[in-house]
């Protein structure tokens, strides 16, 4: 027995997109006005949701439960598995106290204010984007610079700010990563897109920044070290999105800005060094001198993490990986009373539906295992790293909770066929469409949090529009991704985050009304490069297919992936080797 999608359940197309819409509705009624927690009103809005299909679509109540549940096992793996464990990555730093180091390392290197938000808001705030998200970065540079003298105001304002240009890749690519999932474009495609629209953000994104903070004439003053940050940083990011994969171009883009910064600042100094007006007292001690070995030891765990993810993104390691253990490296599900039973309403066809458990080629895997290399290189005993995992899983609860609901929402919008019913209304607004489609971006991160929420609620409502209209997909698909790093900075979750780090807690709407307007003209932006790449500059759009499976290529591959392996087995003890040898010298007398 199968079930056919109706896009216009109400014979009229503007009724049934209302109704369709609804639980988008009321997931911005939740959140903005109502300041519902993310988790109920995500809950709230799939129960809204599987009424909406039911009721007004006819879909049977057990496809719409079987749907949602379908979209939260997504949800959960690979999604879910890559925010836990890099957030544990991150945990055991802070445990063993390495994370102590690396903050007072990138503090010493100047006295500058405008120098020190490029250093730690823009560049170091990426870092810690690509390797966590989950608002950790506008915590952890917020709370820094407040340390450092900021103003707590500006502290927030700025890490907000700054956490623009690295989001759509955080978390090790995971928006992404999702964008692909629920659109069905492949990852590469969408991050080589991607990659070729935010790094003209990212290069105008610092000196927006030391302009806020010490105006014009203060921007002019320190204009080669903005340059410096910001050119290396956009080079960085073009270059990792477009050649590596979608899990290091945050990553990389802030390693090598960082670096770049330190080096340029060896040889070059502003005449005059700036600071705020009746700033607090300096909190963490800029003089402290580290060791190259304490340093090294320090960065280990990151340095592990981007060899590791590296070798992860290749397509040989993944088809080595999920070959392993006599071909069971992965497990294929279809999933119960639902595979092939939902029959398309456009093409007529019945959709897969197959939950694909690739335990070992996730990135979360990845992760993991650079953490358990991580903790006896950074002091900590694999006992203490169990505990400190299980309070990562405490900590998250909530969050994890919030996003397999959330894509479980995004799974029965598509299996329902209510996105495509709303893509069709979206669709008339015609040749302007290009123009709006990073807004249904921003709005979806401006109500979630998350660009990934985001991308999980609209991108198959963008894939379907933009292919209606005769626009390649992958630009609206990555306009989705791109438009909503711009909503983060005015995200009631991001507000909440920023103001409690710097002690703002109650004077959200303060920290608001600093963003908003800069939220609106870098959306702005990125609207007119969308518009101008679906119409006229067609030839940064990738080309991109599908990649064709074959027994013999995948042995192939698999074979090349165990090489691979090898190689990074190689790497990682060269790090481990290194650390080692620097404790050993640090003690000898």
């Amino acid at each position: 027995m199968t079930w056919t999608q109706n896009y216009d359940p109400f014979n009229n197309l503007l009724v049934s997109a209302l109704v369709a819409a609804l639980p988008i509705f009321f997931l911005f009624w939740a959140l903005a006005i109502r300041k519902m927690k993310g988790y109920m009103a995500c809950l709230l809005t799939v129960a809204i949701a599987i009424g909406i299909t039911v009721l007004a679509y006819r879909m049977p109540a057990k496809l719409a439960l079987l749907s949602t549940l379908n979209g939260a096992l997504y949800g959960l793996l690979p999604i879910c598995w890559i925010i836990i464990t890099a957030v544990f990555l991150y945990n055991v730093t802070v445990k063993s106290g390495q994370f102590e180091i690396i903050k007072n390392f990138m503090a010493s290197i100047t006295n500058d204010r405008r120098l020190q938000a490029l250093l730690i808001a823009f560049s170091f705030g990426s870092f810690l984007e690509g390797t966590a998200g989950m608002g950790t970065p506008v915590a952890i540079t917020a709370g820094l610079m407040v340390g450092l003298g900021f103003d707590p105001l500006y502290a927030a304002g700025l890490s907000l700010i700054a956490n623009t240009a690295p989001v759509a890749f955080g978390g090790v690519g995971v928006p992404i990563i999702m964008a692909s999932g629920v659109s069905g474009i492949p990852e590469m495609a969408i991050s080589q897109m991607v990659g070729r629209t935010l790094p003209f953000l990212s290069v105008i994104v610092p000196f927006y920044l030391v302009v806020l903070m010490a105006g014009w004439k203060g921007a002019v003053e320190v204009l080669p070290a903005i340059l410096v940050s910001g050119v290396s940083f956009a080079l960085a990011q073009w270059f990792s999105s477009n050649y590596l994969n979608p899990m290091l171009p945050a990553v990389l883009a802030g390693m090598v800005s960082i670096i770049c910064l330190i080096l340029w600042l060896k040889v070059w100094k502003p005449a005059k060094t700036w600071h705020f007006k009746h700033e607090p007292v300096q909190a963490i001690n800029t003089q402290v001198k580290y060791t190259p070995g304490q340093i090294l030891k320090a960065w280990a765990p990151f340095l592990i993490l981007t060899v590791m993810i590296i070798a992860w993104s290749l397509q040989p390691v993944k088809d080595a990986l999920n070959s392993a253990f006599y071909k069971h490296g992965q497990i294929k599900v279809e999933i119960p009373e639902l595979h092939n039973v939902v029959v398309s309403g456009s093409s007529g066809k019945p959709l897969a539906q197959v939950f694909a458990f690739n335990y070992l080629s996730a990135s979360g895997t990845a992760i993991l295992l650079s953490s358990l290399i991580s903790i006896p290189l950074v002091g900590l005993s694999y006992r203490t790293g169990a505990k400190l995992f299980l309070a990562t899983l405490n900590t998250l609860k909530f969050p994890i909770l919030t996003i397999a609901s959330v894509v479980g929402f995004a799974f029965l919008a598509n299996n329902s066929g209510m996105s495509i019913t709303m893509a069709n209304a979206l669709a008339s607004t015609g040749v302007l469409f290009p123009f709006f489609s990073p807004f249904l971006g921003w709005l979806g991160v401006f109500l979630t949090g998350s660009d990934t929420s985001s991308n999980s609620l609209f991108c198959k409502l963008q894939y379907v529009t933009a292919e209606k209209l005769g626009i390649d997909p992958i630009v609206a698909v990555a306009a989705n991704a791109s438009g909503g790093v711009t909503g983060k900075m005015i995200s009631p979750q991001s507000l909440a985050v920023g103001a409690g780090a710097v002690g703002l807690v109650g004077k959200e709407s303060d920290l608001f009304r600093f963003t908003v307007k800069h939220s609106f003209i870098m959306l702005i932006a990125l609207g007119l490069i969308t518009t101008l790449q679906a119409y006229v500059i067609k030839w940064m759009v990738p080309t991109y297919r599908m990649l064709e499976s074959t027994q013999a290529r995948a042995a192939s591959l698999a074979a090349t992936g165990r090489l691979y392996l090898a190689y990074l087995a190689v790497a990682v003890i060269v790090i481990v080797l290194a650390v080692a040898l620097s404790n050993t010298r640090k003690r000898t007398p």
